[in-house]
């Protein structure tokens, strides 16, 4: 009996022994756990937050609100959008916006931003410093300008508007700093003029023109985002190249580009809800347009604010692009262009805008798409007619029109209607190498870069005033360089072949336009003879003495001749003396820029014409050009058949 009781009693306390050193250990990992988690709130010694933070939801993209303690009413200080309040343990009044989490926000968050509205320089110091943040993360601002007119007569600018990526934008009333009643911010200049921060905008580069008229300030590092768009094939070129249809046709953002708004008062000494909108609107979508032309989406995130490397990658995406006054043939700036229908004279004499000039609204004086104005053929460019050797061996095609000048010649005799074919009756000075050439194919009359076949006009690839000094060896066959392109396309490639045409003037010190590229310069001193001897004829003896004297001093001295007796005959020819004599030094930047080639030799001169040909493949990205075009069309040719050392002589 007793053995039985010990080995119960044995087994109760083996029981009870593993229940307890299972609760044991079970407790023991309940704490290790405990110890891994996340610690919130806890402050180490110095009362500092300690331990990662744990962030249920992270906050949104708008900056931080700034509170400006305008000197002015109110109603111009508009109140600003909050920050919504982050589920985190952080300190009361600290956030997690801007610029630790720097993503791209959409165009809806950078347009939801109120705008800011700069009295004085006080006002300007308080939104400096956040400026400052969100400029090294993004060194670029969105900017535009408004101003008024009055009876047809444009006024100082009146409004400044700037706008970071985050959407921020600042309005700066310019009227407190004209005259000496304040000076502008130091800061503020700097910004401006900083050739690191990029301003973009719809006619920026004007815009800076009229600041520096105005206000003395200077703006450096613009970019036309008009230019941009056509450089990324993103302008629906039909709808015109206005901010408002950018914004419309890029982002889907409708512009309220209204008369009553573009012709309000700028100068007003309280601006309405519906001006600053406006005003702060145009900045915004300019800025929003930026990056969406970039093709940087609204998550992308920057580098890291003050490493440098922000402006380099955003510059390296706009070269040649800024610092370029916007030149666009054909009006590209559709029916509501910012810049080019500035002070609009309304039937009224109150205030008008400076936004941009509006036509009457009585005339129905709508704005030409870009291309319009260009001369369309009337007629298809390839008949795509061929030429055959006498033994049957196709030469090339041409037009109808010379194809028949063989048959009307009595040197070549019809082969076939459809395909209309001649064979020559003589030997040709010159067969095709194989098969396989580009003057063998028949071509499509259509635009080669978008397809459009029903209006097209010729472009010259390699533009004319380079090819007409180019040897003859270079000149014969060279209609693979002449290509078919519709209205629109050929002006926007004219806008692009604008700024290659500045690099080679730059690189060859060959100048468009100035002194040097003048043929004919205007003589001061033949001016002053022929405006002396006009006076004298038609005032004669109602001159005082010594005026008289004076006149005549001059034109005796230009004849070199002080006892040279004026008869009627002499001031006559001198009145009719021709004021403009040839300059001695005029190159024209075409052979001024053949001729730096030429000096390489013929491989100089081919180098030439492939970057011209290589700029139309990358600018206009064409999608339907005739086959085997080529840019190094015909050079082994010409090496094989005249040789690295031909001696050039240019036309």
């Amino acid at each position: 009996m007793s053995s039985r009781q010990n080995a119960l009693t044995a087994a109760v306390v083996t029981l009870l022994g593993a229940t307890l050193g299972g609760l044991m250990l079970w407790r023991l990992r309940i704490q290790k756990k405990k110890q891994q988690l996340p610690v919130q709130g806890r402050k180490g010694p110095a009362g500092v937050i300690s331990g990662p933070l744990t962030v249920e939801q992270p906050c949104p993209v708008e900056p931080e609100p700034v509170v400006v303690e305008s000197k002015k009413p109110v109603s111009e200080s508009q109140p600003q959008i909050p920050c919504k309040p982050c589920q985190s343990q952080l300190p009361d009044g600290q956030c997690l916006g801007f610029p630790q989490a720097s993503l791209l926000p959409s165009v809806d968050q950078v347009l939801a931003i109120q705008p800011v509205t700069v009295h004085c320089e006080e006002d300007w110091e308080q939104l400096w410093p956040t400026l400052q943040k969100e400029l090294a993360v993004y060194p670029v601002l969105g900017l535009d300008c408004e101003w008024v007119s009055v009876k047809g007569r444009t006024s100082a600018v009146s409004l400044l508007q700037m706008a970071t990526y985050s959407g921020r934008c600042v309005l700066v009333r310019l009227r407190p700093f004209r005259g000496a009643w304040q000076d502008l911010p130091l800061s503020l200049k700097e910004v401006l003029r900083d050739p690191h921060v990029l301003k973009v905008g719809v006619g920026c580069y004007e815009d800076g023109k009229r600041l520096t008229r105005d206000y003395g300030l200077a703006l450096g590092c613009t970019l036309d985002l008009r230019y941009l768009a056509l450089r990324q094939r993103q302008a629906v070129l039909s709808n015109g190249l206005s901010l408002k249809s950018l914004a419309a046709d890029l982002l889907n953002v409708s512009l309220d580009k209204s008369l009553e708004l573009r012709c309000s008062d700028w100068e007003a000494d309280q601006l309405t809800v519906e001006q600053m909108t406006y005003a702060a609107r145009d900045a915004q979508v300019s800025i929003a347009l930026f990056f969406h032309l970039l093709g940087l989406p609204s998550d992308t995130t920057p580098t890291s604010p003050g490493s440098g490397r922000g402006y380099t990658e955003l510059a390296n995406c706009c070269q040649g692009l800024l610092d370029m006054p916007f030149r666009g043939r054909g009006g590209g700036d559709g029916e509501d262009g910012e810049r080019r229908r500035r002070n609009r004279k309304p039937t009224f004499e109150s205030p008008e805008s400076g936004d941009q000039q509006v036509p009457d609204p009585r005339r129905n004086n709508k704005r030409k798409p870009l291309g319009v104005g260009y001369s369309a053929r009337k007629s298809p460019l390839y008949d795509n007619c061929f030429l055959h050797a006498p033994d049957g061996q196709p030469l090339c095609t041409c037009d109808k029109k010379k194809a028949k000048w063989y048959l009307d010649k009595g040197i070549g005799v019809l082969q076939n209607e459809d395909p209309f074919i001649v064979r020559l009756l003589f030997e040709p000075s010159g067969r095709p190498d194989s098969q396989q050439d580009y003057y063998l194919t028949a071509k499509e009359n259509l635009c080669v870069v978008c397809g459009k076949s029903d209006s097209y006009i010729r472009k010259n690839i390699v533009p004319h005033e380079y090819r007409r000094h180019f040897p003859t060896e270079m000149k014969d066959h060279n209609s693979h360089d002449i290509l078919l392109l519709c209205t629109s396309c050929h002006a926007a490639s004219n806008v692009h072949d604008g700024f290659l045409k500045q690099q080679l003037a730059d690189e060859y010190s060959a100048p468009q336009g100035c002194e040097e590229g003048v043929r004919l310069l205007e003589d001061s001193d033949r001016r002053r003879v022929r405006s002396a001897a006009r006076a004298l004829l038609t005032a004669g003896e109602g001159l005082p003495g010594s005026r008289r004297q004076e006149l005549q001093d001059i034109i005796r001295s230009f004849y070199n001749n002080p006892d040279l007796e004026l008869t009627p005959d002499i001031l006559q020819r001198a009145a009719g003396l021709e004021t403009r004599i040839f300059n001695e030094s005029y190159i024209p930047h075409g052979l001024k820029v053949v001729q730096a080639h030429a000096d390489q030799g013929l491989k100089g001169l081919m180098g030439l014409e492939r970057r011209w040909r290589q700029h139309f493949l990358s600018t206009m990205t064409p999608r339907f050009l005739p086959p085997l075009w080529s840019v190094s069309h015909n050079h082994d040719k010409f090496l094989r058949k005249f040789g690295e050392d031909l001696l050039i002589q240019l036309n």
